[in-house]
């Protein structure tokens, strides 16, 4: 097995190894050489090659989004990193494990109009865990004088020399154990900052530095007696209580607690698209169910206390709900964070949901009588009538594309959702319990869906489905310049020729301004882009060749499959903006 020559580059690789980084995503790049020849010798790593550094960090995502551990991705010096930043911001949002390895040059290189060169340390620091700040390797020849004392003879310099590179392979062997060690245990992105000097492509047949690795210190995350005492009070006391689930991973709340909590009239549930979570009492679709409300039914229907799990909020209407007719308490359960979303949060509870649960169901001795839930239950039956009498009476349109793509999808699939309208178009529907949904919600942008979904693929034997907007889909074109997307990945393309989404907020439509600066109008489809990158293609613009279409997506073949839906830009929003005023009625 070959070794890069430099013992940053082996250190780095070693303790990657033992901290058991498996998959690491390289662009290409010469000065990070010693890393890809020490990644690619090593059989132990599944390497991956990705060009466009912005797809390569979202790959990874998508897969340490399906492996809850860190994954790596691996760059050279310059803009290389910068193009880093979007999926390091999402994995901040979004509590997904991703380990940056930037290559950098020698401090001496640096701001002297040395070509690729940037200012990398804490490059990302508004939005990171932890910059691990490497030093770069002495040899015995080299020195840098800025850090060498003046010496009186040869062997003072060389007994200074042993010393200081000693001083420095340990400094950079606490600093990336560190590193490691917070993306495992906090969930987050880390940037490890690595300055090599040339050679760079000299191998060796051994390694030359054996690194200590550093255990993660466990935290046992105990919620405080008066804390938990001062729930149970409340919560026994309660008549109204709202628990409003977001981003989740699939299986996060046992099944024995989501049944309590079904069985306690004086609790709802609501649960987004995202949040991965089930119960045929609880309460899908929130904009569905809360649109049409007027203020009396806001205040009547004002919750006491409002629990909450899981990560970032889909639904803006029920956050401007819940911030104008604010709960008397807001608690938020989780092991890293709390975000003061409606403006009320006065307990931030730093456990598992699973945890608090117990905890605090225990000790609740029977359920509070009440009304609530059989109010809100009512309201759900009638909404669900009314939404099914207007999808029957509608036109073809993003709304009614929706409603068959959603159905089609296989039972135990995996389903990725672009941002934008389509998360907020599958927000309106029940959807299959079975199936595991994800969506980039840590910044809700619209630049990385595929490469996501694509990495997500490639790291769970689960077929995924993707469903992306036109805009959302060339955005990130370049996520199919890939060579590893299985040949049961799916991708539906809902292609408005635009911005669709723009036509629903208020603005003056119909305008060359807002054709050309808000809705981005466009004649472009994903026809060619799939002839290139070898995705068989087909598309449709009315129900009844979609669902014919659909019969067969998803059988097996030889290459993934693209199917792209045109619907009609210009009555796209007038369905949906009816919409909300039928179920009202």
């Amino acid at each position: 097995m070959k070794y890069p020559k430099i013992p940053l580059a082996q250190t780095v690789i070693q303790l990657c190894k033992a901290k058991g980084i498996k998959h690491i995503i390289i662009s290409p790049g010469s000065r990070s050489a010693p890393l890809t020849i020490g990644f690619t010798n090593n059989p132990y790593f599944k390497c991956y090659s990705i060009v466009d550094e912005r797809c390569a960090a979202f790959f990874a995502l998508g897969i340490a989004q399906q492996l809850q551990e860190p994954t790596a991705v691996v760059c050279t010096s310059g803009s290389a990193l910068l193009n880093y930043y979007p999926a390091v911001a999402e994995a901040f949002y979004s509590d997904i494990p991703l380990l940056v390895l930037s290559a950098d040059r020698p401090k001496h290189l640096i701001g002297v109009g040395d070509g690729q060169t940037i200012n990398q340390p804490n490059v990302f620091e508004n939005h990171i865990l932890y910059s691990a700040n490497l030093k770069l390797d002495l040899d015995d020849q080299a020195e840098e004088e800025e850090e060498l004392p003046i010496f009186k003879n040869l062997e003072n310099k060389l007994e200074t020399l042993l010393g200081l590179k000693q001083g420095i392979q340990e400094y950079n062997e606490v600093e990336i154990n560190k590193a490691i060690n917070i993306a495992s245990s906090k969930h987050g992105p880390v940037h490890i900052n690595i300055p090599f000097d040339e050679p760079l492509y000299d191998m060796i047949d051994e390694p030359t530095v054996h690194p200590k690795t550093i255990s993660i210190e466990e935290n046992i995350l105990q919620i405080e007696p008066s804390v938990l005492n001062d729930c149970i009070k409340n919560w026994s006391e309660a008549s109204k209580k709202m628990i409003l689930v977001g981003v989740s991973q699939p299986n996060t709340i046992e099944q024995k607690w989501l049944d309590t909590l079904a069985n306690d009239d004086s609790v709802i549930v609501f649960t987004e698209t995202t949040s991965n979570l089930h119960h045929e009492d609880f309460f899908p679709s929130i904009d569905k169910i809360i649109a049409p409300f007027n203020n009396e039914n806001f205040i009547n229907l004002q919750p006491d206390i409002l629990l909450t799990f899981g990560g970032l909020i889909v639904s803006k209407k029920i956050k401007a709900f819940l911030r104008k007719y604010k709960p008397k308490h807001h608690w938020h359960v989780d092991t890293k964070k709390a975000n003061d979303t409606f403006f009320s949060l006065d307990k931030f509870i730093k456990t598992t949901p699973n945890q608090f649960l117990e905890n605090l169901l225990d000790d609740v001795s029977k359920a509070r009588e009440s009304d609530y839930k059989h109010t809100w239950t009512s309201i759900k039956s009638i909404r669900l009538n009314k939404h099914n009498d207007y999808l029957k009476a509608i036109n073809f349109s993003d709304l009614k594309a929706f409603e068959v793509i959603l159905n089609a999808i296989p039972d135990d699939t995996i389903l990725q959702l672009g941002n934008s309208s389509t998360v907020r178009y599958a927000q309106l529907f029940d959807l299959n319990s079975t199936l595991e949904v994800f969506c980039n919600r840590g910044t809700s942008g619209i630049d990385g869906s595929t490469s996501t979904a694509i990495g997500c693929a490639v790291a769970n034997a689960k077929q995924t489905t993707l469903i992306s907007g036109d805009l959302s889909f060339i955005y990130d074109s370049n996520a199919l310049w890939n060579n590893y997307i299985p040949n049961n990945f799916r991708i539906i393309v809902i292609n408005n020729q635009g911005g669709g989404i723009f036509r629903i907020l208020p603005g003056h439509k119909n305008t060359e301004n807002f054709d050309a600066y808000f809705e981005t109008k466009h004649r472009l489809s994903a026809e060619h882009l799939c002839k290139m990158y070898g995705f068989e293609y087909n598309s449709v613009s009315n129900e009844s060749n979609l669902i014919y279409n659909l019969n067969s997506f998803y059988s097996l073949g030889n290459q993934p499959k693209l199917l792209e839906v045109f619907t009609p830009k210009n009555l796209n929003d007038e369905v949906l903006l009816q919409y909300f005023k039928f179920i009202g009625q």
